[in-house]
């Protein structure tokens, strides 16, 4: 059996934080594998207009292609338009049948689950991972008894991974890198990325 980690989002674009969140994740849970699934269009960010998701593909294939245990996913460009994560999961669990996986997310999707579609049937499906950020308040009020009496807190603390078994939601602190997609392409409207060498910085990708 094999530990897969899977990793959804728009990258749009993808960032240090990614890479960062990729190498974390798979060192501190004994990964085989980690995966980067580009959404073709995020559902609940239909008002936007992304990147081409072709484009995004292929700038997450160019900053794994060194990182032996990190690739990237094409399944959402395979689903019916605009797939929902709990649709994404049921291929994946189809497909890696035998193998635990863990589907990762931020802290800013944690607290807007509510709102998926069906979002308790996705937080029962596979294991998930909770990565917080700088500045991001996060708490586990929103959601209900059944799902907060399977979180496990891994946030400074040295509790250790579980062995495979039970579906588990982990909150994770491991990487401590205050960047987000948004914030960069609102300052790339602005023209301001080059004025700003901190931000630079957490663009890199090595």
């Amino acid at each position: 059996m094999k530990r897969i980690a899977f990793y959804g989002g728009s990258f749009d674009p993808v960032h240090n934080g990614h890479m960062a969140v990729a190498r974390a994740v798979t060192e501190h849970f004994k990964l085989d594998q980690f995966v980067f699934i580009p959404a073709f269009h995020a559902p609940h960010k239909s008002r936007l207009k992304p990147t081409s998701a072709y484009d995004r593909y292929a700038m997450l294939c160019l900053v794994t292609q060194n990182e032996s245990r990190l690739s990237v996913s094409k399944i959402e460009f395979e689903l019916p338009e605009k797939p929902f994560s709990v649709e994404t999961l049921s291929r994946l669990i189809e497909e890696f049948a035998g193998d635990e996986l863990f589907f990762v997310m931020g802290a800013d999707s944690w607290m807007d689950i509510t709102t998926w579609r069906e979002w308790e049937k996705v937080l029962s499906m596979t294991n998930h991972i909770v990565m917080t950020r700088p500045g991001v308040e996060i708490d586990t009020s929103h959601v209900t008894n059944e799902i907060r009496s399977r979180i496990i807190d891994l946030r400074s603390s040295a509790i250790g991974v579980p062995p495979p078994g039970d579906k588990h939601i982990y909150l994770c602190d491991f990487v401590n890198i205050d960047i987000s997609a948004t914030e960069v392409r609102r300052r790339s409207r602005l023209g301001d990325l080059h004025g700003d060498p901190t931000l630079r910085t957490r663009l890199q990708f090595t």
